[in-house]
Order: structure tokens, then sequence, then C-alpha cells
């Protein structure tokens, strides 16, 4: 399941990029200008080291993510099938949201406010001109506001750890990267072929069809174990009747056995097998013996 998550989350951050393309444009503008006076070396070096600290970032948002959804539902997600439910359901919204619904507008919004409460910290990196520098841009940069970060974010929540969480993160961040650090001409190449062939909707339908199952899942086994136990209770029960009713004959046969031999008995016979009798049951009947039968002579 977490081999499943992380090829969607690579897969979500790769045909999703285009989108986000308008919005992180304009900073790898800016960065790329900042850039200018350094050795091309040096400059792809800085942009690998922005890119990585952009990496760290979004696996710090991961892992708490991770985090909190591991303190918030894990009382909740003992002995039932409520994770499965959960990622089902975080699944088919992502899914809905990359077919085109507006879903995560309203925290895109709530996010650009951050944003620019973080604009002093912002201005200090330029021009990234140094490591250092780069790497607190690309820091900042996971901050930046975007619905397909935020529903990362919510499958990051869901995945039941917060290494996964942080995993899941890295994934998608490494799925934005081929857009982000092509040129223009590839940029062109890769946002029509993806427009085109419609990979980002044909992802939401994947996406959607697979939250479905695994929804639907832990129904089925649900219902299927539940038919198997009663079948198991039901074949179970056979044999112990079957037992009680061969230990019943065993003993039904023994007692018959022995009142068939008793009347057969000699007075003496029948007086030590009733002692041997009273001694096996720890009775006291010796002391009143009854009555040997009369044989006819």
């Amino acid at each position: 399941m977490t081999l499943a998550l992380l090829t969607a989350a690579l897969l979500m951050g790769f045909l999703g990029s285009p989108h986000c393309l308008g919005m992180c444009g304009g900073l790898v503008a800016a960065f790329g200008l900042s850039m200018q006076e350094v050795s091309p070396s040096k400059r792809k070096a800085l942009i690998a080291t922005y890119h990585l600290g952009r990496l760290m970032s979004y696996s710090l948002l991961g892992l708490i993510a991770g985090l909190a959804g591991t303190a918030i539902l894990a009382p909740f997600m003992q002995g039932n099938s409520l994770p499965r439910i959960l990622l089902g359901l975080v699944l088919v919204f992502i899914g809905v949201t990359m077919l085109g619904a507006p879903f995560l507008n309203h925290l895109e919004r709530v996010g650009m406010r951050f944003w620019q409460y973080l604009t002093p910290l912002r201005k200090k990196v330029f021009p990234l001109t140094t490591f250092p520098r780069a790497l607190m841009a690309g820091l900042l940069w996971g901050f930046l506001p975007c619905g397909l970060v935020y529903g990362a974010l919510l499958m990051a929540v869901v995945g039941h750890s917060v290494t996964t969480g942080a995993m899941l993160m890295f994934a998608f961040g490494l799925g934005t990267i081929p857009m982000l650090v092509a040129t223009h001409s590839t940029v062109n190449w890769i946002r029509n072929h993806i427009g085109r062939l419609r990979l980002r909707q044909i992802n939401g339908a994947v996406m959607v069809l697979s939250g479905l199952a695994v929804i639907a899942l832990p129904i089925m086994m649900s219902a299927m174990h539940g038919g198997g136990h009663g079948d198991h209770m039901n074949h179970g029960g056979a044999p112990m009747e079957h037992a009680m009713m061969s230990d019943s004959g065993e003993v039904m046969s023994h007692d018959s056995h022995d009142m068939t031999n008793m009347g057969t008995m000699t007075d003496a016979e029948y007086a030590d097998h009733m002692q041997e009798m009273n001694a096996h049951t720890g009775s006291e009947q010796h002391d009143e013996m009854p009555m040997a039968p009369e044989h006819s002579h």
C-alpha cells in the first residue's frame, strides 16, 4: 500500500505541475534573475540546492502532517476499517480536485496570507549567490500556497505513520522537479503533451477509482469474513456432537456388556465385581451388599 501511495504522490506532482507553473514559474524566474552574475556550473549547483531545500520543506510538512494524523486519528483506528476508508476518501477527493473541482481554492487563499507574512524572510535570500541562501530559498518555497500541495498533505495525514507522511511529500516534490527545471521549450512540450493527452484528468479518474476500491475492499472483506465465520461454527459443531455421541455409545455399550454378563456370574465372581465397582466410585455401598441372584441347578 505504501508503494502505491508513493507512486500516486509522484504522479500527482508530475501531472499537476503544469497547473502550479503559473505561481511557481514566477518564483523560478526571480531566482534565475538573481543568479545572473554566477558561473553556469555554480548556477546549476544553486538550482539543485534550492530544489533540495524545497524537498526538505515538503518532507518536513509531511512529517508534521503524519504526526498530526497519527496523534489525532490513531485512537479511532484500532481494530476497524476506518484507516482504509479515510485513505479512500482522500484519494477520491484529490482525484476530483485534479479533474477540476475548486475544492482547495479557499485553502490556497488562506495559505497566501501566510506566504505574505514570510515576505521579510524571502527578501533576505536575494540575490541567490551562495548555497546557504539557495537552501533557505528552497525551504521557504515549500510554503508557497498550492492546492496540490495541500492535497498531498491530506495523503500524509492518513498515511498511518510519520515516516510515510514525509516520504509521500518527498515523492510529490520529486514529481514537480522536471517541469520546474526544464528549459522554456521543454516546459511548453511537457505542458502541451500533458494537456493534449489529458494525462492530468486520466490520473484524477484513476485516483477516484482507486479511492472507491480502497473504500469498498474492507466492506467486501467484512462480508466474506462474516459468512465464513458462520460456516466455520456450523462445521465445528458437528465433530463435537459426533464425539459426544461416540462417548455415549461407548458408555452404553460398556454398561450393557456388564449387565449382560452379570447373569452368568458365580456368587464369588458377583461379590468381587461389586467390590470393584464400589472401590472405583468411592462409595460405601459394600456394607449393604445386595443378595446374590439365585441360580438354578
